[in-house]
C-alpha cells in the first residue's frame, strides 16, 4: 500500500510547476513539509513563508548565474 501512496505523490510531484516543485523541496529542507501537509500553505508563518521566499530568490538568481556561465562557454 505505501508503494502505491508514494507512485501517486512522486506523479502529483511532477505535475507541479518548478517553482511550486523548488517551493516543496525548500519547505522540506527547513522541516516544513509536514506543516504544510497538514494545514497547507496558511499554516505557515509570516517568518517561515519569508525564509522559502528568500532561499527561492537566492537559488533563482544561482540558476541565472550558472546558466549565463554556461551560455558563454559554448
Amino acid at each position: 500500500m505505501k508503494k502505491d501512496s508514494t507512485k501517486n505523490k512522486e506523479k502529483l510531484f511532477d505535475a507541479l510547476s518548478p517553482d511550486d516543485k523548488m517551493k516543496l523541496e525548500i519547505a522540506e529542507e527547513l522541516g516544513l513539509l509536514e506543516k504544510v501537509h497538514e494545514g497547507g500553505w496558511k499554516a505557515l508563518s509570516a517568518k517561515e513563508t519569508g525564509k522559502i521566499g528568500g532561499l527561492m530568490t537566492k537559488k533563482k538568481r544561482e540558476l541565472k548565474k550558472q546558466q549565463e556561465m554556461n551560455q558563454e562557454t559554448e
